[in-house]
């Protein structure tokens, strides 16, 4: 009966002793950078010895797993099915014959974090800053994500994403930072409130098509009437042209503060009520290095006690 039982186990570990596992770890690189070249640069092989490595796999697969298209390359759907059991799998293996605890001194991975890019001009420079202090052999990788998703987890190799309260992913998360809503113009407007500014300047305003834009939810609700002069799909824009051209505009408290140390900025409380804004850590649920995940929190604790 015992060996009844064990003949499943068995079959599988004789079929694995069959497989070069060698192979597994260029197959990841190759999954997460859709280059052979810049795969065979992160796991220090030539570019002709991952071509040789990616013949191999997609032999043993039965798949091409990465193709042309266009001027770059990309998965086929068994590639991108991949990606998160052979991560996983290869992180689990790692900790079990590491022999060594996680050392940021010595590290040389390559840490993956995404973030808008207004959220990556309030605290980007501050983190990048204190991770090349404290992991100076480690490259730090970072994704801009105007829209983020789970999918950046499974292609992008993302460890962790920054991202606003606003965005819902089924996933956990832990709040960063708090930012508030303000009225921005700039020091050639009118001595008047901020309410008086909304109603009275034209408004340049953030480009969030299909959806409504939440203070502008308040604003309508408030029955306060306002002209919008120009619609810009790149929130970080409006500060500048603000400074430049006028008008008004309502932005994040965080990211004006950053820029009105070298534009000509006024900054005024939003004057409805509205809800508060938050900055959360998402991490990757596949992340099996919880020491380093660990140590990669208090890096962002950090800068964001900064702020």
């Amino acid at each position: 009966m015992a060996s009844d039982l064990a003949a499943p186990a068995d079959t599988e570990l004789a079929r694995l002793a069959s497989v070069d596992l060698n192979l597994l770890v260029p197959l990841l690189a190759l999954l997460e950078e859709r280059s052979v070249t810049r795969a065979a640069a992160r796991v220090g092989l030539s570019q002709p010895a991952m071509s040789h490595a990616l013949r191999r796999m997609r032999r043993l697969l039965g798949d091409d797993l990465i193709v042309r298209q266009g001027s770059g390359m990309s998965l086929t759907p068994r590639g991108v099915e991949l990606i998160v059991p052979l991560r996983r799998a290869l992180h689990q293996t790692a900790r079990v014959v590491g022999s060594a605890p996680f050392d940021p001194a010595v590290d040389r991975r390559v840490i993956t974090v995404a973030m808008t890019s207004s959220t990556a001009l309030v605290i980007g420079s501050t983190f990048a800053r204190l991770l090349a202090e404290r992991a100076p052999h480690a490259v730090l990788r970072m994704r801009i994500a105007p829209m983020p998703s789970s999918a950046m987890f499974t292609e992008d190799g993302v460890d962790v994403m920054l991202m606003s309260e606003a965005f819902s992913l089924p996933i956990p998360r832990e709040r960063l930072y708090d930012d508030r809503w303000v009225v921005i113009t700039n020091s050639r407007a009118p001595k008047a409130s901020a309410a008086e500014l909304l109603a009275t300047l034209p408004h340049v305003t953030f480009d969030s098509s299909p959806h409504r834009y939440r203070p502008y939810e308040v604003l309508d609700a408030e029955g306060l009437e306002y002209t919008v002069r120009q619609y810009v799909s790149d929130s970080l824009l409006i500060p500048q042209l603000i400074a430049g051209a006028g008008g008004v505009a309502v932005h994040r408290y965080r990211v004006t503060t950053a820029m009105s140390a070298y534009l000509d900025l006024r900054i005024e409380e939003f004057p409805f009520p509205i809800q508060r804004l938050g900055t959360d850590m998402v991490w990757n649920p596949w992340l099996a290095d919880d020491d380093f995940k660990s140590w990669l929190r208090g890096i962002f604790v950090e800068a964001a006690r900064a702020l």
